[in-house]
């Protein structure tokens, strides 16, 4: 028997048994490499939101908080004992419980919908699901196994190669098998460094953001030191172009190959940054006098697989899947946020999905998206998930949706509402 809502009216109800949401923030997210939280680590950034969290809930008892999941691809051991370390260094106690999740561009959405499937099965009633990578630490295979079994780079089956596939090629095969043209990849890139550069100079992001204070050392283009290390604080995603324009988007070269259409400035980018989210029962925020503190509920997720070369059109196949499964209808969705790891996939998706008005309209990505800010893939998923419930408060709307493609071939899709 299913626990889901169906329909509009019983998502928005309320009741003792909602897993509901009281924070959501994230780390600045800072292009990998070049970027102010370069020479941070991963667990670093972890460790700022997860001290975040619990300032943001001050009349919260850290020992309440009985499971933290931890999205994160690229760390060394999965990220697991640096991740508990980081959770012990910033004042949660040993009774509070760790573990990390990999399913790569979607493994901080996954780490909520995790958290919140153990409160609904009453597991836990009080968790995080956060996310945190470090892509210029952690990217030195680009994501792609060096030493997998031999017998899959030679297998038969063609998906099974394809797993390997570098994610730029899987971009163009999008492209070309959905008649998405060069132009329109570079048009939509320019539209999200502009929204995301005018929710900057407007503070959108500043309820989001929380800030890290952290070690910088510039370097030349060699990579050689310049000065002095020193002590900064990051309070800005660094990755938007306010002067981003089709002119200089159109001189870029292919980035994947020759005569291809993705380039460096129509894909995300190779980030870094933490995000982390507080859920609990409803019925156990009533108890603990939060109930002022709630912010939002999560509702559902879906996740479906589909061919890896071409696993940007994962949400395409999510969203109908999450939608019909909880009896809603585009109409019903106030706000969209699709992960925009390449224009070709989020052009693609959008048109597959009926919500082309809706881009042009400033509903879907309004505030821009990984093109502009960045994709630090283990918290990508809760980036956007802070992003919908703050952008959904200003906007005021009420019912969200998150999406993303992953690679190998999967797309994960999941549905909040705000309060």
């Amino acid at each position: 028997m299913s626990v889901l809502p169906k329909g509009i009216k019983a998502v928005l109800a309320k009741a003792p048994t909602d897993v509901v949401v009281l924070s959501s923030v994230r780390t600045p997210i800072t292009r990998s490499y070049k970027g102010k939280l370069k020479d941070a680590y991963p667990e670093e950034l972890l460790s700022v939101v997860l001290r975040a969290t619990l300032d943001a809930n001050p009349n919260l008892d850290p020992a309440a908080i009985e499971d933290v999941a931890v999205g994160v691809v690229l760390s060394e051991l999965g990220g697991s004992k640096a991740a508990r370390m980081a959770m012990n260094h910033v004042g949660y106690p040993n009774t509070t419980s760790l573990y990390t999740v990999n399913r790569a561009c979607a493994s901080s959405l996954q780490s909520i919908t995790l958290v919140a499937s153990q409160i609904r099965s009453d597991m836990i009633s009080v968790g995080i699901g956060a996310g945190m990578e470090s892509m210029t630490r952690n990217y030195g295979s680009r994501a792609i196994p060096e030493h997998a079994w031999p017998a899959l780079h030679d297998s038969p089956i063609k998906d099974a190669r394809d797993c390997v596939m570098p994610m730029g090629l899987t971009s163009e095969n999008v492209a070309s098998r959905y008649g998405v043209s060069r132009a329109d990849q570079d048009a939509f890139a320019v539209e999200s460094h502009r929204r995301a550069a005018a929710a900057q100079a407007s503070g959108a992001f500043k309820d989001e953001i929380v800030p890290v204070t952290t070690r910088y050392q510039e370097v030349d283009k060699q990579g050689k030191p310049v000065g002095e290390e020193q002590t900064i604080t990051v309070t800005a995603d660094d990755g938007v172009r306010a002067n981003a324009n089709l002119e200089s988007m159109a001189k870029l070269k292919p980035a994947f190959k020759p005569d291809g259409a993705s380039t460096a400035g129509n894909s995300s980018q190779v980030s870094d940054g933490a995000a982390a989210t507080l859920l609990m029962r409803r019925s156990t925020a009533t108890e603990l006098g939060l109930s002022g503190n709630i912010i939002g509920k999560f509702v559902a997720s879906s996740i479906v697989g589909c061919a890896p070369d071409e696993m940007g059109i994962g949400p395409a196949l999510a969203i109908p899947k999450l939608l019909n499964q909880l009896e809603l209808t585009n109409g019903d969705v106030h706000r969209w946020e699709i992960n925009e790891a390449f224009a070709s996939q989020a052009i693609y998706c959008a048109r597959e999905l009926g919500l082309e008005k809706e881009w042009e309209n400033g509903k879907v990505n309004p505030d821009g998206g990984a093109i502009a800010l960045g994709h630090p893939l283990g918290a990508t998923g809760a980036r956007m998930v802070s992003t919908l419930l703050h952008g959904l408060k200003r906007d005021g709307g009420e019912v969200g949706v998150v999406s993303m493609c992953i690679g190998t071939g999967m797309g994960m899709a999941g549905l909040l509402v705000r309060e």
